[in-house]
């Protein structure tokens, strides 16, 4: 045998390869197929120009096969083959790829159909992190049967090469396992890594059938089978694959167990290729906030990569379930590698792309299965879609476009405005068909004359939202008012500012000014009249208030509280309290419905009694019953309590709290 000397460092180099380049090692087995893999690629190909090379053995395939006792494993294909020269370059030389080599020569339709998978040049030096020997037996299918090559080595910086008599066309890896490693000589073991790694490989995999122990000791053989699946469903024609087979793939193969909203199949061909088979699932997955979640399963040329690949989809698109599968990418040997890959970033961007379109779709279909398909994706993703209008700038425009809220409108009152098509009962139907939610574009288009800003009302729960005060000057002008209820809201509203042009107004704002002319001087007339008790209230209540002022703007409540525009709402005020943080103290405007009976009756017992000491506390109910009605959280509960306390003592002709203490 002549002595070779690995080129580079190659000690150092191998000992990266055993111990550091793979998170783990039965990846090998992975690596070893994918090669058989490119060189039956190969050699159909070579074929088609000279079919004499595949003469006599046309059925190209691969076969694994292990002896526990002797602790070793072989993997044999009939692909083009080895001849001593290209053995040495390269199983000598680390990261030189052949098939790299090969697709290189490769161009047009020949490239796209080649389905090389292996071009990352190290995959076969895997080998020695199970074994502590590797043989390679070889014969290239353009040499004659007594020029075949063996190639062996230990990993120890040299290997030996030498020339053999081999009958049959293809190559021949023994491994001899390390003690370690051992379970690699087990067929179910090996069967187990087959259907993980390489189910999808072109070329059958075949594996001995399983032969009792007595029918062995009779001399019987066990017959070849094949194991991986071989074509897989995502590269089928859409119209080839029934509704029941691409259900039977998601919860296989994605591991759920309910019934997908919607799914994605397409294939993209161009700068970058790949091929994604994605779904929606019908309900919440029970990782959906776990950190440790999955992510899809990534294939590169239908060869197993990861089964939790994160990095191909942004955070709030986490619900996604489903298979990618890349041309481009490398068979990649860790994920630091693959967060490295330019070409990542490409593929993300194409994907969320592609589903944000596709949701898009089904929101704006007429088709009653995709209006029930988006209505469930809405109830159970919605919130987290809207995670993206803060973290994804890029696709900002699209997802404030899918994002859908409850309103005014799709609850049934009021109607947008007298007469609009959208409006009035006719909306009311419309809405609920939808799902009982509207997006911002039919939002805006049904926007009155006259009407410039986008109102919602912030809320922590959407009953909060419904009965807030601050919806009754909108319904007195017909406009309708969205609901953002959900926790998420609260971030979101801070970066989403506008749509369509149009700025986002929350109702609490002081800053909206519904009133007209008219409307302000009979205000100002009124205001007049309750200067004093205006003053009074304001006396009472310290520095609880800023202000305390008329409006005309409420119709059913008695009063409600207001923001300025750079005000904090009690929803965040919470929420700084739940992460400990301080809150800043606020201040703000009590707004009393001069036309309500009770602050009628409350400016005329100032006015016959100025000096009465229960209408302090009457003031501060009012203030409170303000802050509760919308959805705020009282700083003295126990002090409203007893004022209410109080006010049922005096209703029902009974002694005030205080008096019934002493």
């Amino acid at each position: 045998m002549t002595q070779h000397a690995f080129q580079t460092e190659v000690t150092q180099l191998l000992h990266l390869m055993i111990h550091s380049l793979y998170s783990e090692r039965d990846i090998f087995l992975r690596e070893l197929i994918s090669n058989a893999s490119d060189a039956c690629d190969k050699l159909r190909f070579l074929s088609l120009t000279k079919p004499e090379l595949s003469a006599g053995d046309s059925d190209l395939r691969i076969e694994v096969s292990a002896d526990p006792e002797a602790k070793t494993l072989t993997l044999t294909d009939n692909g083009v083959g080895l001849t001593e020269a290209e053995a040495v370059e390269h199983l000598g030389t680390i990261a030189k790829s052949g098939t790299k080599a090969f697709f290189q020569k490769l161009s047009g339709d020949q490239v796209k159909d080649s389905n090389l998978i292996g071009q990352f040049g190290v995959g076969f030096y895997s080998s020695f992190m199970v074994a502590d020997k590797v043989v390679v037996e070889s014969r290239a299918a353009t040499a004659s049967s007594d020029a075949g090559v063996r190639w062996e080595s230990t990993g120890d910086g040299s290997f030996a090469t030498e020339t053999i008599s081999r009958a049959q066309r293809g190559t021949t890896i023994t491994l001899h396992l390390k003690d370690d490693a051992k379970d690699f000589a087990q067929t179910w073991r090996l069967r187990e890594l087959i259907k993980k790694y390489s189910d999808y490989v072109t070329y059958p995999v075949k594996l001995p059938k399983y032969v009792s122990d007595e029918d062995a000791k009779k001399g019987v053989k066990a017959e070849l089978e094949q194991v991986n699946v071989g074509q897989p469903l995502w590269t089928r024609a859409k119209d080839e694959i029934a509704d029941e087979q691409y259900q039977e793939f998601y919860k296989s193969a994605c591991k759920m167990w309910d019934e997908p909203a919607t799914r994605l199949h397409f294939t993209v061909e161009g700068t970058m290729s790949f091929t994604a088979l994605l779904f929606v699932p019908g309900q919440r997955p029970m990782d959906l906030f776990d950190r440790d979640r999955k992510g899809l399963h990534l294939y590169v040329r239908r060869v197993f990569v990861m089964d939790d690949c994160k990095d191909l989809l942004p955070e709030y698109l986490r619900f996604m379930r489903g298979i990618v599968d890349s041309d481009d990418l490398p068979l990649n040997v860790s994920r630091e590698i693959l967060q490295q890959q330019d070409t990542v970033t490409k593929l993300r961007k194409q994907l969320v792309k592609r589903i944000l379109d596709h949701l898009l779709k089904l929101a704006s279909s007429n088709d009653e299965k995709d209006q029930q398909a988006f209505a469930a994706i809405d109830k159970n993703f919605g919130p987290i879609l809207r995670e993206g209008l803060v973290i994804d700038q890029d696709n900002k425009d699209r997802l404030a476009r899918v994002a859908r809220y409850r309103s005014t409108w799709t609850v049934g009152t009021p109607a947008p405005s007298e007469g609009d098509e959208a409006g009035g009962e006719a909306g009311g139907e419309k809405a609920e068909k939808r799902g009982e939610t509207t997006g911002l574009e039919d939002y805006v288009r049904r926007m009155p004359a006259g009407q410039e800003k986008i109102y919602f009302s912030l809320a922590s729960t959407l009953e909060a939202a419904k009965s807030s005060p601050h919806l009754e000057a909108f319904a007195k002008k017909g406009y309708e008012v969205l609901f953002f209820a959900d926790p998420v809201d609260e971030w979101v509203v801070s970066h989403l500012t506008e749509f369509d042009k149009k700025p986002l107004a929350n109702v609490a704002g002081a800053s909206s000014d519904l009133t007209s002319e008219d409307d302000k001087k009979e205000l100002a007339e009124k205001t007049k009249t309750y200067e004093g008790f205006l003053g009074y209230c304001k006396t009472a209540l310290g520095d609880d208030v800023k202000e305390v002022r008329l409006t005309n703007r409420l119709t059913d409540s008695p009063c409600v509280l207001v923001d300025e525009d750079s005000g904090m709402n009690p929803q965040m005020e919470e929420m700084m309290r739940r992460m400990g943080q301080p809150v800043p103290p606020r201040q703000r405007t009590l707004e009393l419905n001069a036309a309500h009976p009770l602050v009628e009756r409350l400016q005329a017992l100032h006015g016959t009694d100025a000096t009465n000491a229960k209408l302090s506390g009457y003031v501060a109910v009012l203030r409170d019953q303000a802050l509760l009605a919308e959805g705020g959280k009282l700083d003295d509960a126990a002090g409203f309590a007893k004022r209410v306390q109080d006010l049922l003592s005096s209703a029902i002709g009974g002694p005030a709290v205080q008096a019934a203490k002493g």
